[in-house]
Order: C-alpha cells, then structure tokens, then sequence
C-alpha cells in the first residue's frame, strides 16, 4: 500500500521536502498550508503588478545539490531575459548601510569613502580597538554582543552593529545568545573582508562558483525574473503534477501520537493521518497542538521561545531624490532616529519586479513583535511613517510618492532569547517521535537562511530512504562553518 507524508507548510522547507518525495520515493506527500499563498516568507505579493520580495532572498548557495535543485527549476538566461517568462536572472549585489546620513560599504571596507565618512579620529579608534579585539579578546562568549566585539572591536560594534541589530531583535545585544552570530556572521571578520577586496581588485570574479567566499560578501547571485515565490510555485505545480497535493487554508490545530509515533494531524476542518509527518511550523504551536499533551518541561520551554515579526511598507516613487545613489539591493539603516531597519529596491532586484520600469518600488522594512504599538497601527498610520520616515533621512520628496500597500507577516524570525538556552530538551523530546521530521526556519527554530531550510528537508528525505533513526544530521545542516554536506565529499 502507498504511504503517505503529511507536511505542515508550503515553505522552501515544506515543498523541498514535498518535491524529493515525489522524484526520489514512491511517498504520496500531502502539504497542509496555513495560508492562501506558497512560498512562506520566500513568497512574492503582487500589489496592482508590483511585485514584493518580503526580506530579500539571494538565490546562491555553497551546497551543489541545492544550486542543482535551483537550476532544474528554473533555467539561467543572461542574454535575451525578455523571451522567457521562467527563469533565473543573474544579478551582481550591492547593499550599502545609511548612517549619519551618509553612505558606508556593507560589509564595511576601509575605502576613501568610509575614511571620509567617519574622519581620521574615529576611524583610529576603531583601529585601536579592533586590535585590543584581536589581543585580548573576551574569552566566555556569553552575548551576541561578545561575539561581535571580539570579531569588530567594540568601537565597530557600537557604530555600525548595535543600532541596527537592536532594531531587529527589540532588546539589548547583550541580552542575545551568541549563537546568533555563529548562524548569521560566523565566518565574517575584518581580514576576510579585506582579503576579499584584494582579491576583487586584482581578480574579477564574474562566476556564480564562489564557495569560498563568505555569504556576506557575495557579489554575484541568481534571482527569479519576478521574484522568490516564482520558484516555489514552479516547485508546487512539479509536486502536483507528479501525485502530491497541497492543501491551503488548513490551519494545524492538533497533532495525535501514539507511542512514540505521530499518527494524526488535525486542521479546522479536515483530519490527516499518514506514515511521516513533517513540520514546519513553529515549534511553539507544534509543542502546543501535540495530543497527549507534551510533557511539562518541554511544554514550558516551548511556551517560552519568542519569535520576531515583520512590517513591509512598499512605496511606489517618481524618483528618489539622488537618482544616481540608488543602485543597491539593499540599505541597512543604521540612523536611530528612525524606526525602519532595511530599505529593499525592488527595481534593483529585477527590473520585473514593477510594472511601469518608469517608477521606483521600494519596500521598508519594520521588525516588531505581534501585538506591540507598531505592529497595531492602522494602515494608514504605517504608510504615513514610512513615508515620513524617508523623507527625514533624505532619499525621496513627499511629492515624489505615487502609492503605498502595508504587508505584515508573523514569526519571521526565530529568537535566540527567551528560552532558547533550554531548546535542546525540546528538542530532545520531538526527535524522539520516529515519524516526526522538524524542518526549516521555524521547524527548528533556528535562523537559517533559505539554502539551509531546504537542505534540512533533503536530510529528512534522505534518512527516509536509508532507514536512518537518528537526526543529528538534519540538525548539523548550518552548524558548521562549512555546510554539512560538503564534509561528507
């Protein structure tokens, strides 16, 4: 009799895992989708033909059988992109970071613009300290803010780290575990920046191979021609076509074990049964839902992890008001008078993101946690402070504003507080359901990046078909400062 795999979410996770199934077993997968879109938060709002990438999503990647996976999706087309509609543009990056009004390298380089930018005093005691860094460093990380400190010095740290990085979480650097920065900057530092700008002076690398390059420091990177969720909804059609079915609108309420199997799923309106269950929900609702109830430890724990949220503000412009400046991909901003954390223009990511290429499409981003005073504004309230907000930092005129759509989007990003430190009991306790699979960001509560979240499914799979029992190495994927896969060759 076929088997079945029920799948919670339609994310990179969720139709990875979906779509290895599907060309690799003979498993019937079955995704329960919450909402009414694909993707997840790799997904592309379409707002009157503009289009919105929700937090940017740079299609490179060190693990080969993910660019395969890409490449087999959608092909690479360079020279005449107007005559296909399904296929990958290749972009070169840029991404600034905006403080005192002015315009840094990101990551920071030590250019005449930034020697410029910060004056020769400053920029000798970031010196001076980036050195006390190197010689006594910090010896117990116990923050995030150990962490950069000992990588930047605290003078780097204190300019062009915290204001932002507090913007993004809503509490302290210190208050942040390190393993934050072992996620997200782990093989960033000064010298390899430097290294790096060296080699790019005397060697222009213009392939899309650059394993050797930290991820902060890419410069070339694929892209769908109208976004990420064009992907993963060629992903989703494959799935369908070859005997799996996705199912939206089925928001998980409960989930039935027996033993120390999963045996059921239920949903508002539907119940599912199946041989292997997939998650990719957040392990605070997972936790929640399970029936029996989980024990106490692990249901306090889970109860216990925070989550951060998300507020894009698109705006559609005239012009900016240095047109020339405005090449980036992307802009931290870093000023603290302002609550926007990152600018998105989306004209930069691909040309096809907006409808009349006459126009500037842009996204602010706003990071706050359901339920707070900013997540609770109207619409109306959002869209008048970004656009305030932009005026305020000198990058468009009022007159220049044309039209603007709000997008809110919860649990963006799991957080490396709260009860995090006692995970591994939570942990624990799920992989011990041998038909149960935690996968991607929220699956695993672990910030990963979209290349991560679908290597976790492909892991999954994988233990599938060899009859593996434990899930270390689903777990091991982006722990390492090389991924897990690469190790294995």
């Amino acid at each position: 009799m076929k088997k079945t795999a029920v799948i919670i979410g339609a994310g990179p996770a969720g139709l990875t895992a979906a779509y290895e199934l599907v060309t690799k077993t003979d498993i019937k997968p079955i995704i329960l989708e919450k909402s009414q879109d694909i993707g997840g938060i790799s997904k592309t709002v379409n707002y009157k033909g503009n289009r919105i990438d929700i937090g940017g999503h740079r299609f490179f990647s060190k693990s080969t059988p993910v660019m395969k996976f890409w490449k087999n999706i959608l092909p690479i087309e360079e020279k005449a992109p107007d005559k296909k509609e399904k296929i990958f543009l290749v972009r070169s990056r840029l991404s600034r970071i905006l403080y005192l009004r002015k315009f840094f390298d990101y990551p920071i380089s030590l250019s005449i613009q930034t020697i410029r930018n910060l004056g020769i005093f400053r920029m000798t005691k970031i010196g001076f300290s980036y050195i006390k860094a190197r010689i006594k460093p910090i010896r117990h990380e116990k923050s995030l803010e150990d962490f950069i400190i000992n990588r930047f010095g605290k003078k780097l740290y204190l300019t062009f780290f915290k204001d932002y990085t507090e913007k993004v979480w809503g509490i302290p650097c210190k208050k942040i575990g390190p393993e934050w920065g072992r996620q997200r900057i782990k093989g960033l530092s000064i010298s390899k920046a430097i290294a790096q700008a060296f080699k790019s002076i005397f060697k222009k690398d213009n392939s899309l191979d650059q394993k050797d390059t930290e991820t902060s420091l890419i410069q070339r990177f694929l892209y769908p021609k109208y976004g990420p969720g064009q992907m993963w909804e060629e992903v989703a059609k494959i799935v369908e076509r070859k005997g799996g079915k996705i199912i939206k609108g089925e928001n998980v309420t409960s989930i039935e074990h027996s033993g120390n199997n999963i045996t059921t799923v239920k949903t508002q309106k539907n119940t599912y049964t199946g041989d292997y269950f997939f998650s990719t929900m957040p392990v605070q609702e997972l936790v929640k839902g399970l029936s029996p109830r989980a024990p106490k430890g692990p249901s306090r724990i889970a109860k216990g992890l925070k989550y951060r949220d998300f507020i894009t503000v698109g705006l559609l412009l005239k012009k900016f008001a240095k047109e020339e400046e405005m090449k980036d991909n992307w802009i931290y901003i870093q000023e603290p008078d302002v609550l926007v954390g990152r600018l998105q223009i989306f004209n930069n990511w691909s040309p096809y993101m907006v409808k009349d290429k006459n126009l500037k499409w842009v996204g602010l981003e706003y990071f706050c946690n359901e339920g707070d005073s900013l997540w609770n504004r109207s619409d109306r309230a959002l869209k008048d402070l970004a656009k305030e907000e932009m005026v305020k930092i000198g990058l468009i005129e009022p007159e220049d504003i044309l039209d603007s759509t709000v997008i809110r989007m919860e649990k963006c990003y799991p957080a490396y507080f709260g009860t995090y430190e006692q995970f591994d009991k939570v942990r624990e306790y799920l992989d011990g359901f041998q038909n149960l699979f935690l996968i991607g960001r929220n699956g695993q509560h672990r910030y990963n990046n979209q290349d991560h979240s679908m290597l976790t499914a492909m892991e999954a799979v994988e233990n599938i078909l060899k009859h593996k029992t434990t899930k270390s190495n689903i777990w091991a994927v982006n722990t390492e400062s090389e991924y897990h896969e690469e190790k294995k060759s």
